[in-house]
């Protein structure tokens, strides 16, 4: 196995010339992916409608081409999802995204090419993996095996020839046979969509396995780990898996997870990294073991365009491209992608933390916030102020989701937090204290209407039983994969749909 991880990690770093490229030249190399991306798809059905053959600057590309949406996309998809070729994307396309979002009980299906998988999603793991290695050269990580959590595939019966599943599903499907040997469990395993099932047999066949990195979502890899720890007598996770030393993560926020993953990996030395790979594309890394932002990845066949908050909703949105961005600003993501995406709303938003070279992080979703009360809540404000309660009251997180509470003759308005604990709070009422003061702390708007309780009430928190959400979403028929609680939202469908389920099952139960 040193030979193994010493092959690896020289495949890898063969990669560093184009990747100081990005970081030296960023604007030249995002003006040659959108001419490349225009002169592949010209012969596209999309490329000839807006005569993509003409367009040989950013301006002409703005002008001609709308900003768009899934709804925008959702005709062309479904044909290709018949079989139809050469739409939206010139290569052959076989393979679909499956993703419900965060906001809507509608499925995407969001196209995958093989440029897309080549170039964007595969190039983005190796990239992680070879800054990692930049700072850790001493690591033997490729001298186990790598765990990755991934979602479900099956076979799209309306076309025998072409295939949708979550992302990490068409990942693992499509993976050089190669890789199968550096991963676990089973590919049988790792794909099955039956969330039960899989995670005892996941558990039972990587307990024995010599684990050295973890790639997943904090929610389901939390579950694994508890099940192992069930089999196994353990309450630590490097007594299983002694040579682990890097756990990636993405999908979700891992600030509320934080503390709950000391507990269960009580080792210092394991290293956690973020990945942002979406369906639409792998749009980032973090690239320091020191820093929590994450390096944007300029050179995957994705061109980026970053639309301020106040243009979103606009019929005619302004977009900035990279050299006009500023630092610690909300921008929605706009994407033209290797996949035949075109001008995308993709619905993440992030704030750039540096701009030479440009990082980022994560602040929010278009539609995922709480602005009932011009409070503008975002996910970014809180998951800090969450992780900053449990942290002041010793409780561990599990699960959140939060909505508004309407005016109403006798009471105010205010939010109501759906929370499911791992370890409840010594005192909830101090807890809820801790997120209204850290809330005001994270958001000026929200502290206004916060002021003597005059606009807002104090935040209700409901403590909801164990295992709340994970059966509410299997209730809901999203157990698994790419889908996830909502953290916010502006109606109270969801948080009503959970309360009512919550009561449900306790009366069943008495």
């Amino acid at each position: 196995m040193p030979i193994v991880n010493s092959l690896v990690s020289w495949y890898l770093k063969r990669r560093l010339p184009a990747f100081e490229e990005i970081l030296n030249n960023p604007h030249q190399v995002q003006h040659d992916q959108l001419m490349k991306l225009l002169r592949t798809a010209q012969i596209t059905e999309f490329g000839r409608h807006y005569d993509f053959k003409s367009i040989h600057n950013v301006e002409t590309f703005k002008q001609r081409v709308p900003v768009t949406n899934y709804d925008d996309f959702k005709h062309y998809i479904e044909r290709m999802m018949q079989g139809e070729q050469n739409i939206l994307w010139p290569s052959e396309v076989r393979w679909f995204a499956k993703s419900s979002g965060t906001t809507s009980a509608k499925s995407k299906f969001i196209p995958v090419t093989y440029e897309s998988l080549e170039e964007c999603h595969y190039q983005g793991g190796k990239d992680v993996l070879m800054t990692y290695l930049l700072q850790k050269p001493e690591s033997n990580i490729f001298s186990g095996k790598g765990l990755v959590m991934g979602g479900s595939h099956q076979i799209n019966h309306a076309n025998n020839e072409t295939f949708y599943g979550d992302l990490s599903a068409v990942m693992m499907q499509n993976m050089p046979l190669w890789t199968q040997y550096l991963r676990t469990p089973d590919l049988s395993i790792a794909i099955m969509d039956n969330w039960d099932e899989k995670i005892e047999k996941m558990a039972r066949a990587t307990l024995q396995e010599d684990v050295t990195n973890i790639s997943g979502v904090p929610t389901w890899t939390i579950v694994l780990i508890e099940r192992l720890f069930e089999l196994s007598g353990k309450n630590n996770l490097t007594d299983i898996w002694p040579n682990l030393e890097l756990y990636l993560h993405g999908g979700v926020s891992f600030t509320p997870y934080k503390e709950r993953f000391k507990q269960l990996i009580k080792n210092a030395q394991v290293n956690y990294l973020e990945t942002y790979n979406a369906s639409e594309g792998f749009l980032g890394i973090q690239d320091r073991l020191n820093s929590d932002d994450m390096l944007l990845m300029l050179d995957y066949g994705v061109y980026f365009e970053f639309m301020p908050m106040s243009e979103y909703g606009k019929d005619f949105p302004n977009t900035l491209s990279l050299d006009q961005v500023k630092t610690n600003e909300s921008y929605a993501l706009v994407m033209s992608t290797n996949s035949g995406l075109w001008r995308y709303i993709i619905g993440d938003t992030i704030k750039f933390t540096s701009l030479s070279p440009y990082r980022f992080k994560i602040s929010g979703r278009t539609k995922h916030f709480i602005n009932a009360f011009g409070e503008e809540l975002v996910i970014e404000n809180a998951d800090s102020a969450i992780r900053e309660a449990c942290f002041q009251t010793e409780a561990l997180l599990t699960d959140y989701t939060a909505a508004p509470i309407y005016f109403t003759a006798e009471n105010k308005g205010g939010h109501e937090w759906l929370i499911e604990f791992e370890k409840e709070p010594n005192c909830v009422h101090t807890f809820c204290q801790e997120l209204d003061s850290n809330l005001k702390k994270q958001n000026s708007d929200y502290e206004a209407k916060r002021f003597k309780d005059m606009a807002m009430q104090p935040p209700l928190v409901k403590v909801m039983p164990k295992g709340t959400f994970q059966k509410w979403l299997k209730k809901s028929g999203k157990l698994g994969g790419q889908h996830k609680v909502p953290r916010l939202s502006n109606s109270r469908i969801i948080v009503d749909d959970i309360l009512s389920f919550s009561q449900t099952a306790q009366q069943a139960s008495a």
